[in-house]
């Protein structure tokens, strides 16, 4: 999940107003129940040391179980 403002890295979420910040979880709530998730994690890479590769804030959302998981 790509939020359309640019920032490197959730480090910058706090230039988001917070109702802009809230609409972004809310996309990524919505987008796990429009997928029939019920159990999922979300996951979100800050820095190289934590394996993020791409420089825009972005959220993961992984299903199936903490063994074998599937990113939406």
């Amino acid at each position: 999940m790509l939020p359309e403002r640019h920032v490197d890295s959730f480090r910058e979420i706090g230039e988001f107003p917070p109702e802009e910040a809230s609409r972004m979880l809310d996309f990524v709530a919505d987008t796990a129940r429009k997928a029939g998730l019920e159990d999922y994690r979300v996951v979100v890479n800050v820095g190289p040391g934590a394996g993020q590769t791409v420089f825009h804030l972005h959220w993961h959302i992984l299903a199936d179980g903490l063994g074998r998981m599937t990113q939406l």
